[in-house]
């Protein structure tokens, strides 16, 4: 605590000028016991001592997992608002549900690989639950139990976490955060244009452009149209769908290898990936004829985009079908133009999802943005903000006795909206070098001769101009 003798000090203090903050190394906290060994490179969280006592606590945090310091916050705060505003542009509500759901809602089809990553056990009741993979299932659920109490056509949006025990790789965890956005009761391609809108506000909102990213089209009718060409059974279609979902991530010979597994004969299989390998929206129409209703949807896609102002980030390309068995339309994903991350984003159409669940289908589509890819991409094209800490006011006693009247200084501050630090037990010196580290904006002083004539002294740090005020008027 500063006394009232070091006023010499304090207007040397207040008149010199700020210097930028000291980056220091990050330090390591590790909890070790005294008879405890230290091991390097499995998956326990512990280590054991000879006589049965825990030892070094591993401070990461499970593998394929995140903490999220005050930076890193920062910055998936801004994300989501960003998802937030995007979402209300477009009139949507937002939901929410359990991170925690019913396993049988996220075990629909054989062959789905979703299924093979799930974070699923039985709890202390007996219940199969499982952290969910993804959104849409819950959103489907949350649908159906609304029942008629809800007018269509729904626009909802959520941000959630999902869990999916799965390889990891650039941009892919085990966990992450997921934008959705769906629209149910919307039987035609409008709803579809609509979201795509969404998709691209949010990257003009990030500054990305149409060179940066686009935007590929299909249908899971086209791979059905051409199923249809060959006779192959419609229980095959969606093992199909998983298999093709895979070209660009295996070789044409692999894909080739898991078709002819499924039973397909090889002038079929030739058929699906000719037809799957088309980029050109007119090239489709010839091969499957005008009167297919993927090519249709597909058509009036494009127009509404040509309204909407976005043609230039869409391109036609068969081979999206994703890998979801749910898919009944049109399919689409956001990439990367260079071509050196996952996808960005992705969705489709999915009339009858609520019908696995034994209600009643309405039709639907949505789409789901995870956090981890535009963060990557974001960090490539050099667009992250400035989220550095930002506070409005430091308010310091300069002596012991002033702490009560520095507490009704920053309340008072704080009702008026101002973020406040209140500082106390420090060096006016240790005040500074606080007020660089958070980029405070005013530095107010409480001192007992200024406040026996009801004022405090304010700094404003970014021109270190000073001043007395009444307390009252601070603002």
């Amino acid at each position: 605590m500063a006394s009232a003798s070091s006023a010499a000090s304090l207007r040397h203090l207040l008149r010199r000028p700020l210097r930028p903050p000291l980056l220091r190394p990050a330090r390591r906290l590790l909890c070790v016991s005294s008879s405890s060994t230290l091991t390097h490179g499995g998956d326990s969280s512990t280590s054991t001592s000879s006589d049965g006592a825990l030892g070094v606590v591993d401070l990461n945090p499970p593998r394929g997992t995140r903490d999220f310091p005050p930076e890193e916050m920062r910055l998936r705060t801004w994300l989501f608002d960003n998802f937030r505003e995007v979402s209300r542009t477009m009139a949507f509500e937002e939901v929410d549900f359990p991170v925690l759901e019913s396993e049988a809602l996220f075990i629909r089809k054989a062959g789905e690989e979703i299924t093979q990553q799930l974070y699923n056990f039985e709890d202390k009741g007996g219940r199969r639950v499982v952290l969910r993979p993804e959104i849409t299932p819950s959103l489907a659920r949350l649908v159906i139990k609304q029942g008629k109490s809800v007018s269509l056509p729904l626009k909802w949006f959520t941000i959630g976490q999902c869990w999916r025990y799965e390889r990891m790789t650039r941009g892919r965890r085990r966990e992450h955060y997921q934008w959705n956005m769906d629209i149910f009761g919307m039987p035609k391609v409008r709803a579809e244009a609509e979201l795509i809108q969404a998709i691209v506000l949010l990257f003009e909102r990030l500054g990305i452009t149409s060179s940066d990213v686009g935007i590929r089209l299909s249908s899971r009718k086209v791979l059905q149209a051409v199923l249809n060409m060959y006779s192959i059974p419609e229980h095959l279609f969606t093992q199909v769908c998983v298999i093709v979902d895979k070209l660009g991530k295996l070789s044409r010979e692999e894909i080739e290898k898991e078709l002819i597994s499924t039973g397909l004969s090889s002038e079929a299989v030739q058929g699906i990936i000719e037809v799957l390998s088309l980029k050109s929206l007119s090239r489709l129409e010839e091969v499957l004829g005008s009167d297919v209703e993927a090519v249709a949807d597909l058509k009036k896609l494009f127009s509404f985009a040509e309204q909407y102002g976005y043609a230039d980030w869409i391109c036609f390309d068969a081979s999206v079908v994703r890998g979801l068995a749910y898919y009944t339309g049109v399919v689409f994903e956001a990439f990367d133009r260079k071509g050196e991350l996952r996808a960005i984003c992705g969705g489709g159409r999915y009339d009858r999802l609520l019908s696995t669940f034994g209600s009643e289908d309405v039709p639907a589509c949505g789409f789901g943005f995870g956090d981890a890819v535009i963060v990557e991409l974001l960090k490539e094209k050099g667009l992250l903000p400035d989220l550095s800490r930002q506070i409005d006011d430091i308010v310091f006693p300069l002596d012991e006795e002033l702490e009560g009247p520095a507490s009704s200084v920053a309340s008072s501050l704080r009702k008026k909206g101002r973020s406040v630090d209140l500082a106390e037990d420090k060096r006016l010196k240790w005040v500074f070098k606080h007020a660089e580290r958070i980029n405070a904006s005013r530095l107010i002083l409480v001192g007992k001769s200024e406040w026996e004539r009801g004022m405090v002294r304010v700094k404003i740090l970014s021109t270190r101009e000073e001043f007395e005020v009444k307390a009252c008027d601070l603002e």
